[in-house]
Formats: structure tokens, sequence, C-alpha cells
């Protein structure tokens, strides 16, 4: 793409129709996301001393997320940068957007279980698959390159967790035969959940993606339901509006596999997932998967859909 700059408003244009109330989530990109951050339940076990730690020694001021448990917003957002606190350093605290926590509570992981991770890194849901179990399943963290997991394995060691084990092989082609419970996948993708707007209305950090991405997720949607047992869940999910790498991909699965789209709570408020688009009908269950965009959830745009294998 070069130097070129994109304008919000031409950019997003294009899905002006699917996006409620749209000129609030134009003035909502002007705005910087907020930080998040998770206590390890995992080496806390007095949160009142954390918290006081992180008030008195740093001034940072932060909020209870009351719907989503052990997450907290950081109100003094353009002072503080958490991963250069002790506490960050000591895994008491984990940062992460509160959206990117949604896939997991959505997977639903229990103790015991085994559950595949399929393109990992660097690690934060792994680490909150590794936290909701309490450390007590069996979690398979891919990534097809080997730097990102360097970032994964230091972030699980910071964290004390010790149920996780890495693998690293392109997540189209992980091998066949191992009868997961679960899979999350967290695919690669554009990115457009994370965009925000400068003072000129052109956006800024923008991804520049591959043109080929809806290939590669559905690439790995496919290889996801194929390694899962019968009866079965995965969870597949995107930061970015594209229903090109969302409704579209997981329609695929539907149409290529014997999948079904199940239902799940949201702890934040979404929108149904689209039934049709620039012409191109879905299928109608798509409705049951979830977008998340960043003016109503204040965090990161995300899509979910939760599917069950059926044979």
């Amino acid at each position: 793409m070069g130097d070129k700059v994109f304008l919000a408003e031409d950019y997003f244009s294009r899905y002006k129709e699917i996006i409620p109330d749209y000129l609030n989530f134009l003035l909502t990109l002007k705005k910087p996301l907020p930080q998040y951050f998770r206590i390890n339940n995992l080496k806390v076990w007095d949160r009142e001393a954390l918290f006081r730690s992180l008030k008195e020694n740093y001034g940072l001021i932060f909020e209870e997320v009351k719907e989503l448990s052990l997450f907290y917003r950081v109100t003094n957002n353009e002072e503080i940068s958490l991963g250069n606190l002790e506490e960050y350093s000591l895994g008491l605290i984990h940062s992460m957007t509160v959206t990117s926590g949604l896939p997991v509570i959505a997977l639903d992981p229990k103790p015991e279980e085994l559950i595949l991770d399929l393109c990992a890194a660097p690690g934060g849901k792994t680490a909150l698959l590794a936290m909701l179990t309490e450390d007590q399943a069996i979690i398979v963290a891919n990534d097809k390159r080997i730097d990102r997991l360097t970032a994964l394995v230091a972030n699980i060691k910071r964290l004390g967790i010790t149920c996780v084990i890495t693998t690293c092989y392109r997540g189209e082609f992980f091998p066949l035969g191992i009868p997961f419970q679960k899979v999350l996948v967290d695919a690669p993708c554009s990115g457009e959940g994370r965009y925000r707007v400068g003072l000129e209305g052109e956006i800024l950090y923008q991804k520049v993606g591959k043109s080929n991405l809806p290939s590669i997720q559905k690439g790995l949607l496919i290889r996801a339901f194929d390694l899962v047992q019968p009866g079965g869940i995965i969870v597949y999910s995107t930061c970015t509006i594209n229903p090109e790498e969302n409704e579209a991909v997981v329609d695929y699965l539907l149409r290529k596999r014997p999948a079904e789209i199940v239902d799940w709570v949201s702890p934040l408020p979404y929108s149904e997932g689209l039934t049709e688009w620039k012409e191109k009908e879905f299928h109608p269950k798509l409705k049951l998967t979830k977008r998340f965009y960043t003016h109503q959830v204040k965090a990161v745009g995300f899509y979910i859909a939760k599917i069950k294998k059926l044979i």
C-alpha cells in the first residue's frame, strides 16, 4: 500500500449498512483504545494487596469490568504502560483487551479437557484458557512461526502456567489423529477491529493484510473441524469487520462439513451475524454468530462463531 492514506469515512463506508449507529462508530475510532488487564488467578491470592501496590506505586487508576471476571479497565489510559510494571513482569497481571477474552469464554474450557489453540501466539488466549481451567486442562498451543512461539513461551512462563504444550506447524496442516475436545481458531485477519483514526480522518496503524486471507482462514477452520472429536466444539474468531473473513468463512465450513452453529451467552453487547452480504446469502444459522463493534464494547472489535461437530 506504500504511503497511501486511507480516510476512515471512505474505507468503512462499505460497512455502513451493517454497523449499528454508524456515526458513533466513526467517532469512537478517533479515541484511543482503552487498556485492560486481567488478574492472574493462578498467582494472586490477595487481590487487595495487588490493588494497593498498583495504585500507590504507579498511580494506576482502574475500574472493574463487572461483566467479565477479574478483568479491569485502566482509566488513566495514556499515562501508564502496563508491560513496564513489576506486577506484570511477575505474572500477577496480564494485559488483554476484554473482547480478546470472549472467544475463550465462548469455548467454555473445563479442567482435564484436551484443547488446541491452533493460532496461539503471542499467547493471551492460551493463558486465559489455562487460568479458567485452574491450570488443569491439557492445552496444545500451536503457531507456525518460531519467533512468535518464543513470545508465547515467555508469557506462559511469566504467568506460571504448566499445562501448555507448544507445537510449531502451519495450522492448515496440523497433524491429524489426536481427538481434541475443543479447538480455538483465532485466525490471522485484516485487523479492522483495531483501526484508529487520526485528526484528519486518516486511518492510523492500518495493517497491510494478505489478499488471500479468506482462503487461509477457510483452511484453518476446516483443519480445526477435522481435528476435533464428534460432538466437540470449535470457536472461530477474528478482530475484523469484513464478512468475507467472518461469515463467509463459517458458511464455507457449513457447506463442506457436518457442522452446526451453537449459540452462547455473551457478557458484552453484540450484533447478530450476517445472513447475507453483497447479494450473497449465507446459512440462516449464521445469525447466531456474534459481531462486537468497538463503539458498543469500548474495546477491539471482534467476530465470534461457536461451532459443533455433528459427526
